[in-house]
């Protein structure tokens, strides 16, 4: 299977794209025609979709979509199966999925009845708790402490309003500011702008692990949501989303998707070799053994 690299297909993404806004969803066709799949990407979205530079995207995300996208390819018979990788932010992945520049966007999106509205989600690959990180020194454990203090999240994101809304910071009095991708936002914490950052936990696991000084860096806190991340793509083309929910399935029952994710999320990740850590939690084990897309709304916190 043919890889193309996203530095060399903006342009031919956005004109695809173009074309494919105004005509009706039917993304198994368009690639059948095209032999192309284009996939969204994140620059800094680690360990579930980030970039080692010169146009090479990795991730877990990452890797369930390229082997999707193999089955998919092996399903249609084609002879050969261009992915093109095009990086997107929080603030534009939606619109770039919904205007057809982007087939599918194999990054960090949660799966909420929002969002449904406009997108469709493939079954859930992921579990994440929203949470925080903050320097060791501050001595900030919970959000109780956040009274005056600044907190920094993705823009596009909707973390800090999570944490508005949670029941023990309904009286902290905070300040907001936000980066335009995750990288910048851990640069706001990594250089005091910010006193703690508030997204998804492998999120911040991902940019402690990459950071210059891991050792300064802590999640800490209280769970403020607990999230389903999920391949997106066009609403209302339910043959490709069977067609990706086929082939996710399929990776869970061979136990293909609990490899792929030890080895993002528990092994060491190149660049630095660094391990995140992070177990399969009992609440994905059992949606593996059990697949569904149901959205953020159908987990509670306590």
């Amino acid at each position: 299977m043919k890889i193309t690299r996203a530095a060399h297909i903006v342009f031919a993404a956005c004109s695809l794209g173009a074309l494919a806004s105004g005509a009706s969803a039917d993304t198994l066709k368009k690639i059948a025609a095209t032999q192309r799949v284009v996939i969204g990407v994140r620059d800094t979205g680690a360990p579930l979709s980030y970039t080692l530079g010169d146009g090479k995207y990795v991730g877990y995300h990452v890797e369930l979509c390229e082997k999707a996208i193999a089955g998919i390819r092996r399903k249609l018979k084609l002879s050969e199966l261009t992915i093109q990788y095009l990086p997107v932010t929080s603030a534009n992945r939606m619109a770039l999925v919904q205007n057809g520049t982007v087939d599918m966007e194999c990054g960090t999106t949660t799966n909420n009845l929002a969002r449904q509205k406009e997108v469709a989600f493939a079954i859930t690959t992921f579990i994440t708790e929203v949470r925080m990180a903050v320097n060791v020194k501050s001595g900030i454990t919970s959000v109780a402490q956040l009274g005056g203090k600044t907190v920094t999240t993705t823009s596009g994101s909707t973390a800090v309003k999570t944490l508005r809304l949670h029941k023990r910071a309904a009286a902290v009095d905070l300040k907001e500011i936000y980066g335009k991708d995750h990288g910048e936002t851990f640069l706001l914490l990594e250089s005091g702008r910010a006193d703690a950052m508030v997204i998804d936990d492998n999120i911040l696991a991902g940019n402690i692990a990459t950071s210059k000084n891991p050792k300064d860096f802590k999640i800490v806190g209280e769970t403020l949501a607990v999230e389903p991340i999920a391949i997106m793509f066009r609403k209302d083309d339910p043959a490709f989303k069977q067609a990706v929910d086929e082939q996710i399935t399929t990776m869970m029952k061979s136990g293909e998707l609990a490899k792929t994710y030890n080895r993002w999320l528990v092994e060491p990740i190149p660049p630095r070799s660094i391990a995140m850590n992070l177990p399969m939690t009992p609440s994905l084990k059992a949606l593996v053994a059990r697949p569904n897309d149901n959205p953020a709304e159908s987990y509670q916190v306590n």
